[in-house]
């Protein structure tokens, strides 16, 4: 994919005229036209909080580059602390316990976080846990009058559905926004280790990154990410982490401190047409095994080689990073049933989840 894909955050345009064509649609509910979301946007935006990162980052100083400059004054390359300060937003998913999710580039480097709510309370924030892989961060800060934004079900979006965005773009206060689901499912494009993204015309700008994207219900369906931006400029085309990932996530964070991915020792594909038709499958979708690894999970279950994966535990897979996703998301430790397809003939095989480590890693497959 051409382009550049900027890790920020979503700003979007409501239309409210016949007019006005730059902007999302008018939605309609029940026949009637909305020509408001004042009522959703006040429950929901105190649910919302800028996040300012404190950090220190070590720069090599410019002059250790020069040579004369090194060998006159016996300069030694020595690096340079510097403190900076980063903004963002995030979601209030839990008052009782003060958790606020948010994105783990974020709060990468952080020194000090600080979180203020939309009635300008300010708290120091503990960082519970991180996943890269998912971009995914999960921070505390004191239960004290809390406002929660409540958990949606992403799995339930249809590409056409009306968002709202709700964000902090450029440290300016909190700014809602709106635009449509554009896509469902995106994947390969390199932002993070395990993609399912929620795409949106949404314009998204530094600060929105870490923000609620929330249905007409008020519902959060997503955590604000990203934005495809060839030549550093906006394009419309913004990214969200579907809220049940961010949720499963978040849940091992609560529960380890960090996210245990999983793994049953499989090299995967995408099923291609070519490969259709030489495997003479009548399925256009699925993850096909490209290897199995010896003594893996896998192996112990019964996959080969060949094997196309349809679903897991009944649920259609599409393509290979979704089983990725599902697997490395999965429990460990807990079976999974696989629908596979084998000599024309489906077949169900149970494989057991187990914790992917550092040593495993090269083996690209899940």
């Amino acid at each position: 994919m051409s382009g550049t894909v900027r890790s920020v955050g979503f700003v979007v345009a409501l239309a409210v005229g016949p007019q006005a064509l730059a902007g999302a649609p008018i939605p309609i509910i029940g026949g009637t036209p909305v020509t408001s979301v004042a009522d959703v946007v006040a429950r929901v935006t105190p649910g919302v909080v800028g996040i300012s990162v404190h950090s220190e980052v070590q720069m090599v100083n410019p002059l250790a580059q020069d040579p004369l400059f090194r060998q006159f004054f016996n300069f030694r390359d020595q690096p340079i602390e510097r403190e900076t300060e980063a903004v963002g937003s995030g979601v209030i998913v839990d008052a009782a316990r003060g958790y606020v999710l948010t994105n783990s580039h974020v709060v990468d480097n952080a020194k000090k976080i600080e979180v203020t709510t939309k009635d300008n309370r300010r708290f120091t924030a503990t960082l519970i846990g991180r996943d890269t892989g998912t971009d995914i961060a999960l921070l505390q800060i004191p239960a004290d009058n809390l406002t929660a934004v409540p958990i949606g079900d992403s799995s339930q979006l249809r590409v056409g559905d009306f968002v709202l965005a709700i964000g902090n773009p450029f440290g300016l206060g909190q700014t809602v926004t709106s635009g449509i689901v554009s896509a469902l499912g995106r994947t390969g494009l390199g932002i993070e280790g395990y993609e399912d993204f929620i795409q949106t015309d949404a314009s998204i700008n530094p600060g929105n990154s870490g923000g609620a994207l929330v249905n007409l219900q008020g519902a959060l369906v997503g955590i604000n990410t990203a934005i495809l931006a060839p030549g550093g400029g906006n394009i419309g085309i913004g990214f969200a982490v579907p809220i049940n990932m961010a949720r499963d996530v978040m849940e091992q964070l609560i529960r380890y401190g960090e996210v245990r991915h999983g793994r049953i020792g499989v090299a995967i594909q995408d099923l291609t047409p070519d490969l259709a038709r030489a495997l003479g499958t009548r399925y256009t979708e699925g993850a096909l095994v490209a290897r199995v690894e010896p003594g893996s999970p896998a192996q112990r279950g019964g996959l080969r080689s060949g094997d196309l994966i349809i679903a897991v535990n009944g649920a259609t897979i599409h393509n290979a990073a979704e089983l990725k996703n599902r697997v490395g998301l999965a429990q460990i430790g807990d079976t999974v049933q696989l629908t596979v397809e084998r000599g024309g003939a489906a077949r169900t095989v149970s494989v057991r989840i187990e914790q992917a480590t550092a040593a495993r890693q090269p083996y690209r497959g899940r």
